[in-house]
C-alpha cells in the first residue's frame, strides 16, 4: 500500500456494501486470494458512473466479475458492459458469477487476449476501465484512445506498483523491471497525451483518471 494503512482502514469502514452478493463475492475471492478492485476503488467508481451515468462500459480485465458487477449496479436500465478476460479459469468463474447476480443481460464477456481484441473493436465507449495486464497498458492505449467519444473517461487501475514505480529500475526485483519501465511510460503517455486531460490519484495501489478531449 501506498498511503497510511490506518486512513485507508477507517475510510473503508465506513463504506457500507449493501449489495450482498458482491459481501460474498468479496469475501471469497479474500479467501481465494483472486485480486479484485480495493474497496476504496469500489466508492471511487460509484461516484463517478453517479457523475458520469456512462451507457456503453469496456473492461479490461475481468477477473471473476466483480468489478462488472458493480458497474452493472450503478448505470441505468439501457446500459451495457463489455469485459475482456483471457485466463480460462477465471473466465469460468466470471460466467458463473454474472448468472448468478443475474447481470447476463447487461454484461457481455469476450475471451482472449486484450490486445487483439480491442484492435478489433470498432465502437465507441463512455467509460473504460483498465485493471488487465500491466505491463500491456502502454499498448493499449493508442486503442483506448481510439474506442473513446469525446468526453470519455478512461478510469485505470494499480498504476503505482506498491511503491516500486518510485524506485530506480535497478532498484526492483528484476522479474519486475519490464512491468516497471513499461508503467512509467504509460503515465508519461497520459500526462502529456493531446488527445487527453489526465490526473494521477493517489487511491489504492494509484489509479490515473483520464478524459477525452
Amino acid at each position: 500500500m501506498i498511503s497510511d494503512e490506518r486512513i485507508t482502514t477507517y475510510i473503508n469502514s465506513l463504506d457500507k456494501n449493501d449489495n450482498p452478493f458482491l459481501t460474498e463475492l468479496r469475501k471469497k475471492a479474500e479467501e481465494d486470494r483472486v485480486p479484485i478492485i480495493r474497496k476504496e476503488m469500489e466508492s471511487f467508481i460509484r461516484v463517478l458512473f453517479k457523475l458520469k451515468e456512462p451507457k456503453n462500459i469496456l473492461e479490461l480485465g475481468s477477473a471473476i466479475g466483480y468489478s462488472a458487477i458493480l458497474m452493472s449496479e450503478c448505470i441505468s436500465s439501457d446500459g451495457k458492459i463489455t469485459t475482456i478476460e483471457n485466463y480460462d479459469k477465471r473466465i469460468v468463474q466470471a460466467r458463473e458469477n454474472f448468472k448468478k447476480a443475474g447481470k447476463e443481460d447487461v454484461i457481455t464477456l469476450l475471451e482472449g487476449d486484450a490486445l487483439e481484441i480491442i484492435s478489433k473493436l470498432d465502437g465507441e465507449y463512455d467509460f473504460i476501465f483498465m485493471d488487465a495486464a500491466k505491463a500491456q497498458y502502454i499498448n493499449y492505449l493508442p486503442h483506448l484512445i481510439r474506442l473513446m467519444e469525446k468526453g470519455a473517461i478512461l478510469l485505470t487501475d494499480n498504476v503505482l506498483q506498491d511503491g516500486d514505480l518510485f524506485e530506480s529500475r535497478y532498484g526492483i526485483i528484476r522479474r519486475n523491471r519490464t512491468i516497471h519501465t513499461r508503467m512509467r511510460e504509460y503515465l508519461e503517455a497520459v500526462k502529456s497525451s493531446n488527445e487527453l486531460e489526465t490526473s494521477i490519484v493517489q487511491i489504492g495501489d494509484g489509479i490515473t483518471l483520464s478524459v477525452k478531449l
